[in-house]
């Protein structure tokens, strides 16, 4: 999901339960956004400026996909109290100095790299969002959230971190909440454990369903997203 709209469905049955939810767009995702010239930076600094403008404490702070970059950004940055838990949703989980090419499978180093070359930013062909993204929903369901998917900034994926500590030191919670059935990352480089160990001391919560459960099934992702950020 590269688009806060993404999680509205499941946002809802999150606020139905009384919670305040913000679901933001990041720079370089936002219309009107120049995706060739978006760096990671400026998407990390997005997420932060986005906690300054709305006030935002003592929040859980959910990261999906390409998403634990910036919420771990965010979390490096953002003060004391801020941030009371990360959710790390079948999330890259960086240290410092790590790009999202860094910890993906060599054919989607390829189709990034064939990405900066044509356009400096793009998406991954239907069958692959079909059958590793969204391999337990319909085939209506798999074109609907394509066709809403917005060209991902190349430098988004290709910059390192630049991080003060790595997760594993953050003094906050940290959750990881894998989907079993995600084969978006191949199961011999898996999500879980290759980089949610790398949390340190975190809570592990899984349930059935693929990387874009949030379009399949976003209840059952907002039960368990409660689950991965209580106390």
């Amino acid at each position: 999901a590269n688009n806060g709209e993404h999680f509205k469905a499941c946002a809802d049955f999150i606020r139905a339960q009384g919670h305040s939810v913000f679901c933001p767009t990041l720079k370089g995702n936002r219309e009107g956004d120049d995706p060739a010239s978006t760096t990671l930076d400026d998407a990390i600094s997005s997420l932060v400026t986005f906690f300054d403008e709305n006030e935002i404490e003592d929040a859980i702070l959910v990261g999906h996909s390409w998403g634990g970059f910036p919420i771990t950004g965010a979390a490096d940055r953002l003060a004391a109290g801020r941030i009371r838990r990360l959710v790390y949703f079948s999330a890259f989980v960086p240290n410092d100095g790590e790009s999202a090419m860094d910890l993906v499978p060599p054919a989607y180093k390829a189709r990034f790299e064939e990405m900066a070359a044509e356009s400096k930013a793009g998406t991954f062909p239907f069958p692959v969002l079909r059958e590793a993204f969204v391999n337990d929903g319909t085939y209506k369901q798999a074109q609907d959230f394509a066709s809403t998917l917005v060209p991902q900034p190349f430098r988004t994926f290709a910059d390192p971190i630049s991080l003060s500590r790595n997760p594993a030191a953050f003094e906050i919670g940290k959750s990881y909440l894998l989907a079993l059935e995600d084969t978006a990352m191949p199961h011999s480089m898996p999500w879980h454990p290759r980089l949610s160990e790398k949390l340190g001391l975190y809570r592990l919560v899984t349930m059935p369903g693929s990387h874009c459960v949030h379009v399949t099934a976003p209840e059952r992702l907002a039960q368990k997203i409660m689950e991965a950020a209580r106390d």
